[in-house]
């Protein structure tokens, strides 16, 4: 494949032509902007397709662009190159990590799985490449009780790196699962007490979860599902009002799908702003722009892992259809 120019860099546009520039460069390097729900607006905005991990994973598996820049955090990004090997895999800043995925080192969940040899092992997605090769199944928190209860009921399962997503899948299915003791420091981070004053202010209000809150303040909410389901139950509800527990970012589709409605995120403890993942706001709009301009900074895998992690993710993609 041949780019136009790239090996000198640019000057980054001005602000008010950014988004027409990334466009433009899209378009240019047969790129296709996958960007989560807890990106900033401005990314979620000028992005071709939002979507949870789930739905990103999908849509990294069957894109025929050339070039797939991932406005996420670094484990989403070698998903979108475990799946397309032959593609460039861009992520705007390679410092976006993920608290739960870092938390979990390849080399310690090695020898915690040796300390379990009889378990099957499902990893959320939200875990490293390597992590990813040492697993028989990955998971999102929309799959994740479904493909559990596809398993069969005698095989001890191993769950990583997510405690709290993993104690909820428990519950669902009924199923007894041995845990690595990983936790998101966003989903950690909201405070009851917030949580209450904010059903005082808003009784009418519908409290919904993302299933890596944990227990206590699962136990408060009307409905837990995915970032996806989370949407999807703005829409579908009768209510008129919202508290939410899950990273803010995804208020800006929730007001997009519901205008007429009234969302309230749940702050942190001392109302700090910890409810919003620094990792994910790494990425900027000027950060875009640069690495579709020269192409990078770009994801690499060596191909032993990458179908060693491959295998687990197919596997999901094929029990979810």
């Amino acid at each position: 494949m041949v780019f136009s120019q790239i090996s000198a860099p640019h000057s980054t546009p001005p602000a008010p032509q950014l988004r027409t520039a990334i466009r433009e460069l899209c378009r240019e390097r047969q790129a296709v902007i996958l960007a989560h729900y807890y990106q900033d607006d401005a990314i979620q905005d000028v992005a071709d397709f939002i979507g949870d991990s789930l739905e990103l994973s999908r849509k990294a598996a069957s894109t025929e662009a050339e070039v797939i820049v991932f406005c996420g955090v670094h484990f989403m990004a070698e998903t979108a190159k475990i799946l397309n090997p032959g593609k460039t895999v861009l992520v705007p800043d390679l410092e976006a990590g993920c608290s739960l995925a870092d938390a979990c080192p390849a080399e310690a969940f090695a020898a915690f799985r040796a300390q379990h040899p009889d378990h099957y092992v499902v990893s959320y997605i939200n875990c490293s490449a390597a992590v990813k090769a040492q697993s028989d199944l990955i998971c999102t928190s929309s799959n994740a009780v479904h493909l559990v209860n596809q398993l069969p009921a005698e095989r001890p399962i191993l769950f990583a790196p997510d405690q709290n997503l993993g104690r909820w899948v428990a519950r669902q299915t009924g199923r007894e699962l041995t845990f690595w003791p990983g936790s998101c420091i966003v989903h950690e981070s909201f405070s009851e007490q917030a949580l209450l004053q904010l059903r005082l202010q808003h009784p009418e209000a519908e409290v919904i979860a993302h299933p890596e809150c944990q227990q206590h303040l699962l136990d408060l909410a009307d409905f837990i599902g995915s970032t996806s389901k989370l949407l999807e139950r703005v829409t579908s509800s009768s209510a008129e009002s919202f508290i939410v527990l899950t990273e803010p970012g995804i208020l800006h589709q929730m007001r997009r799908r519901a205008p007429q409605k009234s969302f309230h995120d749940v702050p942190g403890s001392d109302g700090c702003s910890c409810n919003t993942c620094p990792y994910m706001r790494l990425n900027t709009l000027d950060k875009l722009w640069r690495c579709l301009d020269q192409l990078e900074p770009g994801i690499e895998l060596e191909e032993s892992l990458r179908q060693r992690a491959l295998a687990p993710i197919e596997r999901m993609l094929a029990m979810s259809a």
